[in-house]
């Protein structure tokens, strides 16, 4: 996890990868989705697709920040580009590995969520076309999700 603890950032792109290590605060979360839209205008994704991945980007690394900050450590952002299918992997990886996402459904009086977190990967859920876990040894996680082009 040394890489977790680097104080500088280091910027890795290749022609269909990108990761960047970013502070765990709200200016390092929304430099997370500033970044991967431009990264995705780099790799001209359709702007139907860029929208989608913008959101669950937002959200992931938000999440990262809010429940998976650990003092002194950064969140690492990965996008991976599939050329053939033009999908793009979205990773973000933080420090705490003990608090795993779930999805809260909590309904309300009128049977809409009523849940006071949770809410955010409900909306990853509709906007991805799959997410999930994993750990990153020794102690953190990756929560990953997967947005692929709409046939028209």
């Amino acid at each position: 996890m040394a890489a977790m603890h680097s104080r500088t950032s280091r910027l890795t792109s290749t022609s269909d990868t990108f990761l960047q290590l970013l502070s765990s605060t709200r200016r390092g979360a929304r430099l997370a989705r500033l970044l991967a839209v431009e990264q995705l205008r780099t790799w001209q994704v359709p702007p139907s697709l860029t929208e989608r991945v913008e959101h669950v980007v937002a959200e992931l690394a938000a999440n990262a920040v809010l429940h998976g900050r650990v003092a002194g450590r950064d969140f690492r952002l990965g996008l991976r580009l599939t050329p053939a299918t033009r999908a793009v992997r979205i990773e973000v990886t933080d420090a705490n590995g003990s608090r795993l996402p779930a999805p809260a459904f909590v309904p309300g009086p009128d049977g809409a969520p009523d849940a006071e977190a949770g809410r955010g990967l409900l909306l990853v859920s509709a906007l991805a076309d799959r997410w999930g876990t994993q750990p990153f040894p020794p102690s953190g996680k990756t929560v990953w999700a997967e947005c692929a082009p709409k046939p028209r």
